[in-house]
């Protein structure tokens, strides 16, 4: 069914013609969506607040790494206690991701993003002035809440300010989460070296407490600009009815001065609001769907699984390759991140409107093959040859990392499903993957522990296992309509 949305020039009170597009359905808002935001409109800034929650996101899960020791030697923790205050966070994401994935479909996109930012703020606060473990690691739980319910309502905000084609388009928009990712995780190593370059050594034990408090601050910077600048989904309050809030949001924020017709809103008012239920998680595995959400989450839990085997053992990897001290693995680990894992996803970002997501996951899981068992061959490196190549091999992993599963991960999660569906689809498959991240994590020290260099060979076969999938699924979300399916008739109810 194709939806016309061609301006109607009709008399305006003033008697002039009125050459604005009409609304006549929901269809209509998200192809004016589709075909992309007038110049100088807020659609950038709005996106931009959504990536500066996924900055949060990323900044709160790393910025601990490099603080547990000092935690464990203040609250005298058995290593069973230190487990629990490093793997709080990621049990809340978890339970977070799949409440607020139903959530962000259920009550809205907006209202679920302010609240979590509250989440960041006071849980941030909370680390920073926790006077024992139990105050800290619950803490961190509620943190780790704000981070699986941020995910599946910032993805919805870059898929749903976005145009369909062209250059920053839906898929480009949402890929630009991993580079966001990466920048975060850097900017917390520089801050742990600025930090612990300007505290004097007898107050090196604030060192912990200053960097996770430090994540406040964004927090705080976007809730003080939401007023301005941040609106609901325009797609999503026409799925419920709304289409003059759907106007209004497109001529603020979008720079699209649409009306709407007044057949369209007397049916509007008389529609009943298409409401999100928890059924919608069941959708997500018949018809149409049940391919795509296969693919998605097979490319997530692989792509979380070898990553964090690697990044989160970089450190432990590349101290063991270069004997050297914690000063040279920190900006060994920090020069990786931004000139392999940032880099790969700026390419993502650049490209993915002309080659696809599909392609370009393909490709990069295929240079982390190579190089896991490149790394599982050379094994601990005894020459300056062999070190080279080790870290040769670990860069390509990280550069395959963001040029593919990394940015496209959440591409494939969001993209797959329509605005009705899109929450929970990301919601579902954030849950299972940071299962996934929780099940590494711990599983890579024990391994590495256990087989040394040959923990390669199992990690290898994540990206394989994504390879297999992709080869199953051929499927495209770049430059698809996934949103029209709501209007088509095509979604599985």
């Amino acid at each position: 069914m194709s939806v016309s949305i061609a301006p109607e020039r009709t008399p305006s009170r003033a008697g002039a013609a009125d050459a604005r597009p009409v609304i006549r359905s929901a269809a209509d808002v998200s192809n004016l969506v589709n075909r992309g935001a007038a110049i100088g409109s807020d659609a950038r800034i709005v996106v931009a607040i959504a990536l500066g929650g996924i900055f949060l996101d990323a900044y709160d899960l790393g910025a601990l790494a490099f603080g547990v020791k000092d935690i464990a030697r203040e609250f005298s923790l058995t290593p069973t206690g230190t487990g629990f205050v490093a793997s709080a966070i990621t049990f809340g994401a978890i339970i977070g991701a799949f409440f607020g994935g139903y959530l962000t479909d259920k009550i809205g996109r907006y209202r679920v993003f302010m609240a979590d930012m509250f989440f960041f703020v006071v849980a941030a606060i909370a680390c920073a002035l926790a006077p024992n473990a139990w105050v800290l690691g619950g803490a961190r739980f509620v943190m780790g809440l704000g981070v699986g319910i941020d995910l599946p309502v910032a993805m919805a905000f870059l898929a749903e300010f976005s145009r369909l084609q062209g250059r920053g388009n839906k898929a480009a928009r949402v890929a630009m989460w991993c580079p966001t990712w990466y920048a975060a995780i850097s900017i917390s190593y520089l801050l742990v070296l600025g930090l612990y370059a300007a505290l004097p050594a007898h107050n090196a034990g604030w060192l912990w407490r200053l960097i996770l408090g430090f994540g406040a601050v964004p927090a705080i910077a976007i809730i003080a600009i939401r007023s301005r600048y941040m609106s609901e989904s325009p797609v999503w309050a026409a799925n419920q009815g709304d289409l003059p809030a759907a106007a209004a949001i497109l001529k603020r924020s979008y720079g699209v001065d649409a009306r709407v017709d007044p057949d369209a809103l007397a049916a509007s008012k008389a529609a009943k609001p298409r409401g999100a239920t928890w059924s919608n998680y069941g959708a997500l595995l018949r018809g149409v769907y049940l391919r795509r959400t296969v693919l998605a989450t097979v490319i997530a839990i692989a792509s979380s699984f070898a990553y964090n085997a690697v990044a989160f053992g970089l450190p432990v990897i590349i101290s063991s390759f270069l004997a050297q001290s914690m000063l040279t693995t920190i900006l060994a680990s920090l020069a990786l991140n931004l000139c392999f894992a940032f880099a790969g996803g700026l390419f993502a970002v650049r490209t993915v409107p002309k080659f696809g997501a599909w392609k370009l996951t393909v490709v990069g899981y295929a240079f982390q093959l190579v190089a896991l068992v490149g790394l599982a061959v050379v094994g601990k490196p005894a020459t300056g040859a062999q070190v080279v190549i080790a870290i040769a091999l670990l860069a390509a992993f990280l550069l395959g990392q963001g040029v593919g599963p990394g940015s496209h991960s959440m591409t494939f999660a969001s993209l797959s499903y329509p605005t009705s569906l899109r929450g929970v689809g990301v919601g579902f498959n954030q849950t299972l993957m940071r299962a996934s991240s929780t099940v590494s994590l711990f599983l890579f020290p024990v391994l590495s522990a256990a087989l040394g260099t040959k923990v390669f060979w199992i990690i290898a076969v994540a990206p394989l296992a994504g390879l297999v999938a992709l080869m199953a699924v051929r499927w495209e979300p770049s430059g698809y309509d996934v949103d029209a399916e709501d209007f088509e008739g095509k979604r599985v109810e």
